[in-house]
């Protein structure tokens, strides 16, 4: 299993971009939690967390695409150092004017959310440059899915932990101050500094003229609905439970869970249509979402948290394929930014949807949330089965034209995508 992986490590620049990219993602992906944490640690309510936290979720979801299309446009380096930057500077107001003043902390968070550097799409364009060959950029995506369900597992224990040491707005400092520094690294690198889009025809819609794009974006929205709510959930259960510690063990479980999943995914070639396979994956995710609304004891519930987790890095992995695929030529930043931002979205809707629901019905519906969120996709997959079967669909296709949707050398593998 580790063979592939350390296959992909050893490429030049290859561990340095995702070390660098999981750094500097670490405040978008602990950004609801610190939000959360912060906001009740100033005796803000579960709606008002949940409010915050979709606020920055939603300036998110309308930031990402918008920067990946400048990504894709002017370079990596003029976009993504000083986007981490503004961010940074978001959260540090939050957390140095508290919530004395509501349009302020909105305000706060809302510039955080737009100016969150694209480094996840960065990454996966830089990788057909960086690696080559389209199994070790396949492998690649599973090992990015890994690296994020690290940060997953990490990132919540690192927040309770200068937390209980500090306070909620010196985690927010902390956590952002060191994710300016991951993007510096990024962006400071050889591939990056390089890094140029394929040519790309001048439309409005950009990435979204794809239909098979938009099929998985619906999908992926209902995933971001289900880990919102978890995350407002997971507070609610540890604060039934008396320990705010328990949070950070539920939130690391279903990270530990999904890490497992990832590494077993990507350890392996598979055959056969990605797009069938995630359907598959999907399938699974949902079944494992529903046993939370259970909400037994900690030990079991932690037990619960982990293999709700398991088959979450696979389906994220294989969305990735499956972006590539269907990703118009030259929109690749901007393609895999709309999945951020279906996250985004979907997590702030969840996040709004479970703080309403632990007040009117208890932590229990707070879950249902989560198990209706990836039942919801599995039923977007299906709907839109002959859409995402055909990534070619389109009048024409000309190499080289818009509808080579990545002027690939072999269907499917971006390798126009270098610099």
């Amino acid at each position: 299993m580790a063979a592939g992986y350390l296959d992909v490590l050893r490429a030049r620049h290859a561990a340095r971009l995702l070390a660098g990219t999981l750094v500097g993602r670490l405040p978008n992906g602990t950004a609801h939690i610190a939000i959360v944490l912060f906001t009740r640690a100033e005796g803000g309510s579960y709606t008002l967390a949940g409010a915050l936290a979709a606020a920055y979720g939603l300036a998110t979801a309308v930031g990402q695409p918008l920067l990946g299309r400048a990504v894709d446009l002017y370079g990596q380096p003029r976009v993504q150092l000083p986007a981490a930057v503004v961010s940074a500077l978001g959260m540090a107001l939050l957390a140095l004017t508290g919530l004395g003043s509501l349009p302020a902390a909105y305000a706060a968070v809302v510039v955080a959310g737009v100016f969150t550097p694209p480094l996840e799409g960065g990454l996966r364009a830089l990788w057909p440059t960086v690696l080559g060959r389209e199994d070790r950029v396949h492998r690649a995506y599973a090992m990015d899915a890994v690296a994020q369900e690290i940060m997953f597992t990490v990132g919540p224990l690192l927040v309770t932990v200068l937390v209980s040491l500090w306070s909620p707005a010196a985690a927010l400092l902390v956590i952002n101050a060191i994710g300016v520094l991951g993007a510096l690294s990024v962006v400071m690198s050889e591939p990056s500094r390089a890094w140029r889009s394929a040519p790309r025809e001048a439309h409005w819609l950009g990435a979204l003229r794809s239909p098979g794009l938009l099929a998985l974006l619906g999908a992926f929205f209902f995933v971001g609905v289900a880990l919102g709510s978890i995350t407002v959930a997971g507070v609610a259960y540890a604060d039934d439970h008396g320990r705010e510690s328990v949070y950070g063990w539920l939130m690391a479980a279903l990270g530990f869970g999904a890490l497992i999943g990832g590494a077993v995914y990507g350890a392996r070639q598979w055959a056969g249509e990605p797009e069938r396979r995630l359907r598959v994956i999907v399938a699974l995710l949902a079944l494992g979402y529903l046993p939370l609304m259970l909400t037994p004891g900690v030990p079991a519930m932690t037990a619960l948290a982990a293999l709700a987790g398991v088959f979450l890095a696979p389906a994220i992995a294989c969305s990735f394929i499956v972006v590539d695929r269907h990703a118009p030529r030259g929109t690749v930043t901007e393609a895999f930014s709309w999945l951020v931002t279906t996250f985004g979205v979907g997590a702030a809707a969840g996040t709004a949807v479970a703080g309403p629901a632990v007040e009117i019905g208890g932590t229990a519906w707070s879950f249902a949330v989560a198990g209706a969120g990836g039942v919801a996709a599995l039923l977007v997959l299906l709907a839109t089965g002959r859409v995402l079967a055909d990534p070619g669909r389109a009048p024409t296709v000309v190499a080289g034209s818009e509808n080579d949707r990545n002027g690939a050398a072999e269907p499917g593998f971006s390798s126009g995508h270098k610099a």
